[in-house]
């Protein structure tokens, strides 16, 4: 069957789009933790939907598995291809196809990069307000795929919140369009929301109209100490009422957290507060105002510390002065480095129950391997933690144990075992943590009706439960 398929795909593709075996890259076969990996028999570029279209017509009339590629930049194995499958990479479909400035909206293909889409749109005087860590290598159609949050969910949502229409390829090659502008639309069922955060496990999303915002001119940026997670979310709610909604980012860091990271940084920049507080918070807002955001950003910030519910700020007065805040919180890499190998989570539950989540996470942790590192940092604003276990080393067994300790603190609050990277590989034994079995049962009719071969995606999300 090899050469044949393999003929079949160059001649839809063309054979400079087609690679196999050691010809397939490296980012093509593993995630960005590099420890789940694979070898694909096959990696075709499409360069248009109906390319697509006639890939899934030939993968499904041979029975031979579709993995999408995008930027390769989780963490839970969601896009590794599986072993002698189809690896498809939607990289030469990244057009900004229309920029709308009457409808505030963007048409884009699956394959652009997040940054670029930002870059477009910004060039027009509009805002896409999704922002991720990952922007310069993550696509818009792998954001859609996990449902992607990133730090301004807490005023602009979810990429959910921003998809107005979608175009999409079933597992059979049926296309089904529909790239309206509107943001109210209820004829029927909204097909898209079943796609958007499925992990390419229902269909492959080919293009995408997003919901563009008025550029903001301006934006408030401060790191601020704070005596404990009670006075963390008071100060939360107190600058959403007192910034008149433009608070659009609340971003947590736990002390040990902090002074790993500060301490890694210092050879490029000076810790930007003393060590010391329990929690500390990034806080920025974005407006339209500039003397006027600023100042009343300041007084905000200065009544919470009359107060007492802030202990102590930092706000920074130019471009470099933010971007030096919030490289504490992205700028993970030299933090990181010693602690790897380390299994990484993105869990979610109320905001109320993350200190007692937290406290009873770590214990767990240190109950199974006392000399762990064990930290905590988040989106605050939108009940979004990500963890990092690590003790110098991984090996499966090592990784159930985090897992067991992690997901299964989690189960009795009710949270999600997933809250932005999606389920994949390593997180689907533990969906039972998050979804009742009646419905898993209804996820499993889902996929069985749009793709009963089980050729897009196979082993990802739905797979036996613990």
């Amino acid at each position: 069957m090899i050469p044949p398929f393999g003929a079949a795909l160059g001649a839809i593709v063309g054979s400079a789009y087609v690679h196999t075996g050691e010809a397939i890259g490296e980012r093509y076969r593993l995630d960005i933790s590099r420890k789940y990996a694979s070898l694909p028999g096959w990696l075709a570029k499409p360069g248009s939907t109906d390319e697509v279209s006639a890939i899934m017509r030939l993968a499904h009339a041979h029975a031979v598995p579709v993995t999408v590629i995008g930027g390769q930049s989780g963490t839970c194995a969601a896009a590794v291809p599986s072993d002698g499958g189809l690896a498809l990479s939607l990289e030469r479909m990244d057009a900004v196809e229309e920029i709308d400035l009457v409808s505030m909206t963007m048409t884009v293909g699956a394959g652009c990069i997040l940054q670029r889409a930002q870059e477009h749109a910004e060039a027009r005087d509009a805002f896409l307000p999704l922002d991720l860590g990952s922007r310069g290598s993550a696509t818009i159609g792998g954001i859609i795929g996990t449902n992607a949050g990133g730090n301004r969910v807490i005023r602009w949502g979810m990429m959910r919140d921003m998809v107005l229409g979608l175009e999409a390829v079933l597992a059979d090659g049926t296309i089904v369009s529909s790239l309206g502008k509107m943001i109210k639309d209820n004829a029927g069922y909204a097909w898209k929301h079943l796609l958007i955060g499925s992990e390419g496990t229902l269909g492959i999303v080919t293009r995408a109209v997003l919901r563009l915002r008025p550029l903001p001119t301006n934006r408030q940026t401060a790191l601020i100490g704070l005596s404990g997670f009670a006075d963390a979310i008071t100060v939360l709610r107190r600058l959403e009422m007192s910034l008149c909604g433009q608070l659009s980012s609340f971003e947590l860091m736990w002390e040990d957290f902090y002074r790993l990271h500060t301490e890694a940084q210092l050879a490029r920049r000076p810790r930007p507060m003393p060590l010391g507080y329990p929690i500390y918070a990034l806080v920025e807002t974005m407006g339209g105002e500039e003397e006027g955001d600023a100042d009343r950003f300041q007084r905000a910030l200065m009544t919470l510390i009359d107060e007492g519910l802030v202990a102590d700020a930092v706000i920074g007065q130019s471009e470099r002065e933010r971007d030096a805040l919030w490289a504490v919180r992205e700028d993970l890499g030299p933090g990181y480095a010693p602690l790897r190998p380390f299994a990484a989570y993105d869990v979610a539950m109320a905001i109320g129950d993350m200190p007692a989540y937290a406290e009873q996470a770590r214990a767990a942790v240190l109950k199974a391997f006392p000399d762990a590192t064990v930290l905590f940092y988040g989106h605050a604003g939108d009940g979004n933690l990500h963890v990092l276990c690590s003790i110098g080393r991984i090996d499966a067994d090592i990784q159930f144990a985090f897992d067991d300790a992690i997901y299964g603190t989690l189960r009795p609050f009710g949270g999600s075992v997933a809250a932005e990277h999606g389920i994949g590989t390593t997180r689907a034994p533990w969906l039972g943590h998050s979804r009742s079995a009646s419905e898993v049962v209804l996820m499993r009719t889902i996929k069985q009706a749009l793709d009963p071969k089980g050729v897009l995606n196979p082993g990802k999300v739905l797979i036996e439960l613990r």
